[in-house]
């Protein structure tokens, strides 16, 4: 077991509620809201984590008390009104089934929404001060609006505990509408709710009075802060020291949960939200000094992504329970296994922020590596043994292949894996390659753990022929070999490289790189960088408006950050052309994409990201000889509905993951596991 196990394992109690382990999930939005109520996904998708043995799991971040803080842009849930009870009661009886707790998070949004959604009412804040995040500029509240939101907050609190949830915190976390009244780099008001740090805290005083009454006091009411906004004109870690401290000594909040920095725009939202870049627990000083100075307990949330490390957070007494959010998108039962001895099996967080990034380009939150998150009622976190034992032959151990052999194996079956690498890992080892990226190496060393400890036959540096295959006599065949880059269809692409040969070390470029992008990914950017470490002159161009287009909300600033610090040119809105010869170097002729005006650069290097092209000649070679021709039924895979065909009269043949085309490390995982839960 790890170290300080017992520190996560013992009880918490906040005025009469008693938590059964220290670890917990934070209020967060994973999309799954809808019409503005927390019904059966995101039910299950919190039961599965008290299943697992979570100690509290909060839900609805960013729940709205109002209506002109809208609950529509991201599917947030709506506390304005009643009807949200019944669907409370009836998450609090799934949560409290498996033992857990259940809280929730309330807030107004102020300034930070759109005025365009749902009730096209404005935005408000303390002041008029336009938001970079949102673009919003909010109108100034005036004395109506402050009594109208305060008791909108109390009303909604009174919501929380007629529905049966354990407790509520506000959010004056993420330059929420209680920091913006906090924080100098909004609140420029006159009255008594600006100028000193005592009048900027009228309003969340005001606020959590007004919920205390709603509730009587024996309710749990919490609120979510920052311990340092780390803005040159927001709150210091001493601003927010003397609110924590006083709200608490004021009997205002049971417990406080801090977290660092804020989120008023792409960079200082990208350090809130850390990803792998960032060192685990890298904001823990902050609300080890607020536990300093208060009484009641303390939590924290931010890149705890192992027990080990939220095991000495508590240990050491920096925090009373640690928030293990992420992590439990990776792994709901990680509590369970700890519990059970198995931490060994924990499918650990690698800070990708894979699941956080499609929130904020309005998708639902989903783990890229575990792709049953937030599908628990079609697909499962535990996999069922099979009726009877089939043989299963994998080709590729990528993330695909990895996923596809383990599940296989948690079904019963006798499991044969090729791989024609020395390792596994597929394009993950490559893309680990590119600096910070390198956390990336957890997912398929998890994965070949487990197919290992499964008993799967692993055949490592064996490129597996037809001959081999149909040696195992198998009755399911399925093909995860992959993808390979290609140079694109320029004139004279053929004198290109691509990211993947840089990344591998099959070529060392050095002296100026035109590096074009066509699919606006982690990998060309990762690239970039990689190249001009090496002391390369390089200069990003891509088809996009923008560079790493497809890169999510806390990824993209740290792209850009290092692209920055390390000179490399970015050049949005250009199309590859040609690639012809001129003396020992290349010229790249460029197309603008708005003008249509061509340009041209002489560099030493073209290197390019086409994105893959299947690996397709082993299918091509097996398709004839199988029973279903190769042939996915795509309704049954889709529904999570067992396919047509088992092989019983010889083999049914299947491609997952990027042999099938390529795509991403999430779709590669889900392939695998919605084919062979049922195998």
């Amino acid at each position: 077991m790890i170290p300080h196990a017992e520190a996560l394992l013992k009880p918490l109690t906040i005025k009469g509620l008693t938590i059964r382990n220290r670890v917990m999930s934070t209020s967060h939005a994973p999309g799954y809201g809808k019409d503005g109520k927390p019904q059966e996904r995101y039910q299950l998708y919190h039961a599965e984590k008290a299943k697992g043995g979570i100690g509290l799991t909060m839900f609805g971040g960013s729940s709205s008390v109002a209506l002109d803080s809208p609950a529509t842009p991201w599917a947030q849930i709506s506390v304005a009104d009643d009807s949200v009870i019944p669907y409370f009661q009836q998450f609090a009886e799934r949560v409290h089934a498996h033992g857990a707790k259940l809280m929730i998070q309330l807030t107004h949004m102020g300034r930070r929404t759109k005025w365009d959604t749902e009730h096209w009412l404005p935005t408000i804040s303390a002041s008029a001060r336009r938001e970079p995040a949102s673009r919003t500029i909010p109108r100034a509240m005036d004395k109506n609006d402050i009594r109208r939101v305060v008791r909108a907050f109390a009303e909604a609190a009174r919501r929380c505990k007629e529905g049966g949830l354990d407790g509520c915190e506000i959010s004056a976390a993420h330059g929420h509408l209680v920091d913006q009244f906090w924080s100098p780099s909004v609140n420029q008001r006159t009255d008594e709710y600006g100028g000193s740090l005592e009048n900027r805290m009228r309003f969340g005083r005001e606020v959590l009075e007004a919920m205390r009454e709603a509730t009587g006091g024996d309710y749990v009411i919490g609120i979510r802060m920052s311990g340092d906004e780390m803005l040159e004109d927001g709150l210091s870690q001493q601003d927010c020291l003397e609110i924590a401290a006083t709200y608490a000594k004021d009997g205002l909040v049971d417990f406080i949960n801090v977290m660092g920095g804020q989120a008023r725009d792409e960079m200082s939202h990208a350090i809130s939200l850390p990803n792998m870049s960032f060192p685990v627990a890298p904001f823990l000083f902050l609300p080890s000094a607020i536990k300093r100075e208060v009484e009641v307990p303390v939590f924290h949330a931010q890149r705890v992504t192992d027990l080990a490390t939220g095991a000495r957070a508590v240990a050491e007494g920096h925090v009373d329970m640690v928030a293990m959010t992420r992590a439990h998108i990776a792994d709901p039962h990680l509590m369970r296994k700890l519990i059970e001895g198995r931490d060994d099996d924990i499918r650990q967080c690698v800070g990708a922020g894979y699941c956080i990034d499609r929130i904020y380009v309005g998708g639902d939150a989903l783990c890229i590596q575990n792709a049953a998150t937030g599908r628990e009622a079609t697909m499962p976190h535990v996999i069922a043994k099979a009726d009877r034992s089939r043989k299963v032959v994998v080709v590729g151990a990528g993330p695909a292949g990895l996923e596809a052999a383990r599940v296989s194996a948690e079904r019963g079956h006798r499991v044969v894996l090729f791989e024609k690498d020395d390792r596994p890992g597929g394009q993950i080892n490559l893309a680990a390659r590119a600096t910070w990226r390198e956390a990336l190496s957890g997912i398929p060393r998890w994965l070949a753990a487990q197919v290992s400890k499964k008993g799967v036959d692993i055949r490592l540096g064996t490129e597996a022929t037809e001959a081999m295959i149909l040696a195992e006599q198998p009755e399911v065949v399925i093909l995860a070999t992959g993808g390979l880059a290609h140079t694109g269809f320029a004139k004279g692409a053929e004198r290109a490289v691509t990211t993947w040969d840089v990344l591998a070390g099959r070529i060392e470029p050095s002296g100026s790189v035109l590096l074009y992008d066509e699919i606006g990914g982690h990998n060309a950017a990762s690239t970039a960088e990689v190249l001009a470490r090496k002391g390369c002159l390089v200069e990003m161009a891509t088809h996009d408006l923008q560079i790493g287009q497809e890169v999510g909300t806390t990824n993209k600033p740290i792209h850009l950050r290092e692209l920055y610090k390390a000179g490399v040119i970015l050049t949005p809105n250009m199309e590859l052309i040609e690639i012809y010869p001129e003396g020992n170097r290349l010229v790249a002729a460029l197309r603008n994409t708005m003008t249509a005006a061509e340009e041209e650069r002489v560099v030493d290097h073209v290197v390019v990201d086409y994105g893959t092209l299947p690996v397709e000649g082993l299918f091509a070679s097996l398709r004839a000889g199988s029973v279903n021709d190769g042939e996915t039924d795509l309704d049954a895979l889709v529904a999570g509905r067992p396919q047509r065909w088992t092989g019983e009269d010889g083999y049914a043949l299947y491609r997952i993951g990027d042999a099938w085309t390529g795509r991403n490390i999430h779709a590669a995982i889900y392939d695998a596991l919605r084919l062979c839960k049922d195998l």
